[in-house]
Protein backbone atom coordinates (compact mmCIF):
# COMPACT_ATOMS: atom_id res chain seq x y z
CA UNK A 1 0.00 0.00 0.00
CA UNK A 2 1.16 3.63 -0.55
CA UNK A 3 1.92 5.73 2.11
CA UNK A 4 -0.58 8.81 1.20
CA UNK A 5 -3.13 5.84 1.02
CA UNK A 6 -1.92 4.14 4.20
CA UNK A 7 -2.25 7.31 6.19
CA UNK A 8 -5.74 7.51 4.93
CA UNK A 9 -6.93 4.85 6.04
CA UNK A 10 -5.40 4.91 8.95
CA UNK A 11 -8.08 8.08 9.87
CA UNK A 12 -4.75 10.65 9.55
CA UNK A 13 -6.11 13.09 6.74
CA UNK A 14 -7.40 12.49 3.44
CA UNK A 15 -5.11 11.01 0.68
CA UNK A 16 -4.53 14.92 -0.66
CA UNK A 17 -3.96 16.30 3.20
CA UNK A 18 -1.70 13.19 3.85
CA UNK A 19 0.50 14.35 0.57
CA UNK A 20 1.10 17.48 2.26
CA UNK A 21 2.19 15.85 5.63
CA UNK A 22 4.09 13.69 3.72
CA UNK A 23 6.16 16.81 2.10
CA UNK A 24 6.84 18.71 4.84
CA UNK A 25 8.57 15.73 6.73
CA UNK A 26 6.37 14.58 9.04
CA UNK A 27 5.99 11.01 8.75
CA UNK A 28 8.81 8.84 9.17
CA UNK A 29 8.85 5.30 8.26
CA UNK A 30 10.87 2.73 10.33
CA UNK A 31 12.68 5.57 11.82
CA UNK A 32 13.25 7.06 8.98
CA UNK A 33 11.71 10.60 7.23
CA UNK A 34 10.14 10.00 3.93
CA UNK A 35 9.01 12.71 1.49
CA UNK A 36 7.52 10.09 -1.17
CA UNK A 37 3.60 9.72 -1.11
CA UNK A 38 4.00 6.81 -3.08
CA UNK A 39 6.71 5.27 -1.04
CA UNK A 40 5.06 1.44 -0.54
CA UNK A 41 4.58 0.18 3.05
CA UNK A 42 4.78 -3.59 3.92
CA UNK A 43 2.11 -4.68 6.87
CA UNK A 44 5.49 -4.76 9.34
CA UNK A 45 6.21 -1.25 8.60
CA UNK A 46 6.25 1.79 11.58
CA UNK A 47 4.74 4.59 10.61
CA UNK A 48 5.28 7.72 12.71
CA UNK A 49 3.52 10.95 12.23
CA UNK A 50 4.78 13.96 14.04
CA UNK A 51 6.35 11.62 16.26
CA UNK A 52 3.41 9.66 16.95
CA UNK A 53 3.35 6.00 15.90
CA UNK A 54 0.23 4.60 13.67
CA UNK A 55 -1.37 1.42 14.98
CA UNK A 56 -2.69 0.67 11.51
CA UNK A 57 -5.92 0.99 9.98
CA UNK A 58 -8.84 1.98 12.09
CA UNK A 59 -12.87 1.10 11.73
CA UNK A 60 -13.84 3.81 8.94
CA UNK A 61 -16.97 5.55 10.01
CA UNK A 62 -18.88 8.47 9.13
CA UNK A 63 -21.22 10.93 11.06
CA UNK A 64 -23.51 13.10 10.40
CA UNK A 65 -23.46 16.47 12.58
CA UNK A 66 -25.60 19.57 12.78
CA UNK A 67 -22.87 22.27 12.99
CA UNK A 68 -24.11 25.29 15.24
CA UNK A 69 -22.86 29.21 14.37
CA UNK A 70 -20.03 29.87 15.74
CA UNK A 71 -18.28 26.63 15.34
CA UNK A 72 -14.94 26.39 12.66
CA UNK A 73 -14.96 23.05 10.60
CA UNK A 74 -11.46 21.87 11.20
CA UNK A 75 -10.19 19.30 13.52
CA UNK A 76 -7.63 21.76 15.20
CA UNK A 77 -7.76 25.70 15.65
CA UNK A 78 -4.93 27.90 16.59
CA UNK A 79 -7.18 30.65 17.96
CA UNK A 80 -8.73 28.36 20.17
CA UNK A 81 -12.50 28.08 18.83
CA UNK A 82 -14.49 25.20 19.52
CA UNK A 83 -14.13 22.90 16.60
CA UNK A 84 -16.62 20.81 14.26
CA UNK A 85 -14.66 17.74 15.91
CA UNK A 86 -15.10 18.64 19.13
CA UNK A 87 -18.85 17.99 18.74
CA UNK A 88 -18.65 14.01 18.57
CA UNK A 89 -16.75 11.28 21.36
CA UNK A 90 -13.73 10.15 19.12
CA UNK A 91 -13.66 7.16 20.86
CA UNK A 92 -9.68 7.20 20.03
CA UNK A 93 -10.39 7.61 16.30
CA UNK A 94 -8.99 10.12 14.14
CA UNK A 95 -11.74 12.44 12.74
CA UNK A 96 -11.75 14.54 10.20
CA UNK A 97 -14.49 17.39 8.55
CA UNK A 98 -15.26 16.54 5.36
CA UNK A 99 -15.86 19.65 3.30
CA UNK A 100 -16.26 22.92 5.06
CA UNK A 101 -18.64 25.37 6.20
CA UNK A 102 -17.60 28.95 7.37
CA UNK A 103 -17.87 29.98 11.22
CA UNK A 104 -20.91 31.99 10.41
CA UNK A 105 -23.00 28.98 8.61
CA UNK A 106 -24.27 25.74 9.93
CA UNK A 107 -25.54 22.85 8.98
CA UNK A 108 -24.95 19.84 7.99
CA UNK A 109 -21.04 18.81 8.02
CA UNK A 110 -19.34 15.34 8.02
CA UNK A 111 -16.90 13.60 10.19
CA UNK A 112 -14.96 10.98 8.93
CA UNK A 113 -11.54 8.89 9.40
CA UNK A 114 -12.06 7.49 5.57
CA UNK A 115 -9.85 9.27 3.56
CA UNK A 116 -11.05 7.69 0.36
CA UNK A 117 -14.55 8.66 1.47
CA UNK A 118 -13.39 11.81 1.96
CA UNK A 119 -11.62 12.23 -1.35
CA UNK A 120 -14.50 11.34 -3.62
CA UNK A 121 -17.08 13.57 -1.70
CA UNK A 122 -14.76 16.95 -1.89
CA UNK A 123 -12.48 16.38 -5.45
CA UNK A 124 -14.65 18.62 -8.39
CA UNK A 125 -14.63 15.44 -10.77
CA UNK A 126 -17.25 13.86 -8.51
CA UNK A 127 -19.54 16.88 -8.85
CA UNK A 128 -21.48 15.60 -5.40
CA UNK A 129 -24.32 17.75 -4.90
CA UNK A 130 -24.65 19.98 -1.18
CA UNK A 131 -28.01 22.22 -0.57
CA UNK A 132 -28.09 25.38 1.82
CA UNK A 133 -31.12 27.36 2.64
CA UNK A 134 -30.00 30.89 2.42
CA UNK A 135 -31.86 34.05 4.17
CA UNK A 136 -30.94 37.33 1.83
CA UNK A 137 -30.61 41.03 2.21
CA UNK A 138 -31.06 43.85 -0.51
CA UNK A 139 -34.92 43.52 -0.62
CA UNK A 140 -37.12 40.71 -2.33
CA UNK A 141 -34.77 38.36 -5.03
CA UNK A 142 -35.85 38.82 -8.75
CA UNK A 143 -36.90 36.16 -10.99
CA UNK A 144 -33.63 38.03 -12.72
CA UNK A 145 -31.50 37.31 -10.35
CA UNK A 146 -32.87 33.62 -9.84
CA UNK A 147 -32.04 33.26 -13.73
CA UNK A 148 -28.72 34.11 -13.01
CA UNK A 149 -27.64 31.60 -10.19
CA UNK A 150 -29.09 28.60 -12.14
CA UNK A 151 -27.02 30.06 -15.05
CA UNK A 152 -23.88 30.67 -12.89
CA UNK A 153 -22.47 33.59 -11.95
CA UNK A 154 -19.01 35.32 -13.06
CA UNK A 155 -16.66 35.31 -9.44
CA UNK A 156 -13.29 36.78 -9.54
CA UNK A 157 -12.17 32.95 -10.09
CA UNK A 158 -14.44 32.24 -12.71
CA UNK A 159 -17.92 31.68 -13.69
CA UNK A 160 -19.88 28.83 -11.64
CA UNK A 161 -21.35 25.74 -12.71
CA UNK A 162 -25.11 26.63 -13.21
CA UNK A 163 -27.15 25.61 -9.77
CA UNK A 164 -30.64 25.02 -8.81
CA UNK A 165 -32.27 27.54 -7.36
CA UNK A 166 -35.90 28.05 -6.00
CA UNK A 167 -37.31 30.43 -3.74
CA UNK A 168 -38.65 29.88 -0.23
CA UNK A 169 -40.28 33.46 0.16
CA UNK A 170 -39.03 36.90 -0.53
CA UNK A 171 -35.68 37.04 0.82
CA UNK A 172 -35.10 32.91 1.34
CA UNK A 173 -33.57 30.80 -1.37
CA UNK A 174 -33.11 27.01 -1.31
CA UNK A 175 -29.86 26.85 -3.43
CA UNK A 176 -27.98 23.19 -4.98
CA UNK A 177 -24.53 23.09 -6.37
CA UNK A 178 -21.84 20.85 -6.61
CA UNK A 179 -18.46 22.49 -6.72
CA UNK A 180 -16.24 23.63 -3.70
CA UNK A 181 -15.34 26.90 -4.14
CA UNK A 182 -14.79 28.90 -0.87
CA UNK A 183 -17.89 30.81 0.46
CA UNK A 184 -19.63 29.81 -2.96
CA UNK A 185 -23.19 30.58 -2.45
CA UNK A 186 -22.35 33.89 -0.06
CA UNK A 187 -20.71 35.46 -3.35
CA UNK A 188 -22.94 34.01 -5.43
CA UNK A 189 -25.87 35.27 -4.06
CA UNK A 190 -23.50 38.91 -3.71
CA UNK A 191 -23.15 38.74 -7.52
CA UNK A 192 -26.94 38.87 -7.87
CA UNK A 193 -27.42 41.89 -5.50
CA UNK A 194 -27.97 39.97 -2.21
CA UNK A 195 -25.74 39.71 0.74
CA UNK A 196 -26.48 36.38 2.97
CA UNK A 197 -27.39 37.10 6.51
CA UNK A 198 -28.10 33.95 7.54
CA UNK A 199 -26.97 30.27 5.62
CA UNK A 200 -27.75 26.65 6.43
CA UNK A 201 -26.54 23.37 4.52
CA UNK A 202 -29.26 20.93 4.45
CA UNK A 203 -28.03 18.43 2.65
CA UNK A 204 -24.81 16.66 1.21
CA UNK A 205 -25.09 14.22 -1.55
CA UNK A 206 -28.09 11.70 -0.53
CA UNK A 207 -27.75 12.61 2.91
CA UNK A 208 -30.50 15.27 4.72
CA UNK A 209 -29.53 17.35 7.85
CA UNK A 210 -33.30 16.40 8.97
CA UNK A 211 -34.08 16.51 12.50
CA UNK A 212 -30.80 16.91 13.94
CA UNK A 213 -30.58 19.77 16.44
CA UNK A 214 -27.50 22.34 16.56
CA UNK A 215 -24.34 20.36 18.17
CA UNK A 216 -26.22 16.95 17.86
CA UNK A 217 -24.43 13.91 15.60
CA UNK A 218 -25.24 10.59 14.49
CA UNK A 219 -23.32 7.42 13.35
CA UNK A 220 -24.49 6.72 9.36
CA UNK A 221 -25.74 3.29 8.67
CA UNK A 222 -24.24 0.62 6.15
CA UNK A 223 -26.87 2.19 3.71
CA UNK A 224 -25.93 5.65 3.74
CA UNK A 225 -22.12 4.79 3.35
CA UNK A 226 -22.69 2.48 0.37
CA UNK A 227 -24.90 5.34 -0.97
CA UNK A 228 -22.06 8.00 -0.18
CA UNK A 229 -19.69 5.65 -2.09
CA UNK A 230 -21.92 4.90 -5.20
CA UNK A 231 -21.43 8.71 -6.03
Amino acid sequence: MRLAKYLAHAGVASRRAAEGLIAEGRVRVDGATVTDPARDIGEASRVDVDGEPLRGPERRVVYAVHKPLGVVSTARDTHGRPTVVGLVPAKGLRLYPIGRLDAESSGLILLSNDGELANRLTHPRFEVPKTYVATLAGGPISDAALSRLRAGVELEDGLTAPARVRRRGEREIEITIHEGRKRQVRRMCEAVGHRVTALRRTAFGPLRLGTLAPGEHRLLRAAELERLRAL
